[in-house]
């Protein structure tokens, strides 16, 4: 493998067969596109391996890893200029069970389309936190944020994801009253 100075191939590999499906679903989740989102998988590892020599062994690898992740994200959605994401949830194939896993069934499937709905800033956090299972700490680190501010994010994310069920549940119930 090219670019791989400080760290060597089976290790490399490991640390990719390890983390490569939860930066996959960070990015897709991020991107809501399966193509940018293994472009950002792959294009982070790769600048993982090649600046593995500024990773600090002390500290988790994920932060890390995630930070690198969101990073790309970012950087290929205002490429494209992706402001807002898409309502409906990616079409997702078989080979992704960590991702249709989380779009099983009705509920999980409003509630993802209210995390949509949320800030690009609260949904990162939401992202991170609940689904790559990161600290606060360590979602604060990832996205260069003050612990404070990342816990005042997701402190609002909630209230506002609380709020969009609790509509969902009364227009639901409105529907079943008019039939």
């Amino acid at each position: 493998m090219l670019g791989l100075q400080n760290i060597s191939e089976e290790q490399a590999r490991s640390i990719y067969n390890k983390h490569s499906p939860y930066v996959y679903g960070i990015a897709l989740m991020l991107t809501r596109s399966s193509p940018m989102a293994d472009d950002i998988m792959q294009e982070t590892f790769l600048r993982a391996f090649q600046k593995f020599d500024q990773y600090d062994p002390s500290r988790p690898l994920r932060p890390w890893l995630c930070r690198i992740a969101v990073n790309l994200a970012k950087s290929a959605m205002r490429k494209q200029r992706w402001l807002f994401f898409q309502a409906d949830p990616p079409d997702i194939g078989d080979e992704f069970l960590v991702e249709e896993s989380m779009m099983k069934s009705e509920s999980e499937r409003e509630l993802w389309e209210s995390v949509n709905r949320l800030s690009a800033k609260r949904k990162e956090v939401i992202i991170l936190h609940y689904y790559a299972e990161l600290s606060l700490p360590e979602v604060a680190e990832a996205l260069h944020i003050p612990e404070g501010t990342c816990k005042s994010r997701l402190h609002e994310a909630l209230k506002q994801l609380r709020r969009s069920q609790t509509l969902r549940r009364h227009e639901v119930r409105c529907e079943e009253e008019m039939q």
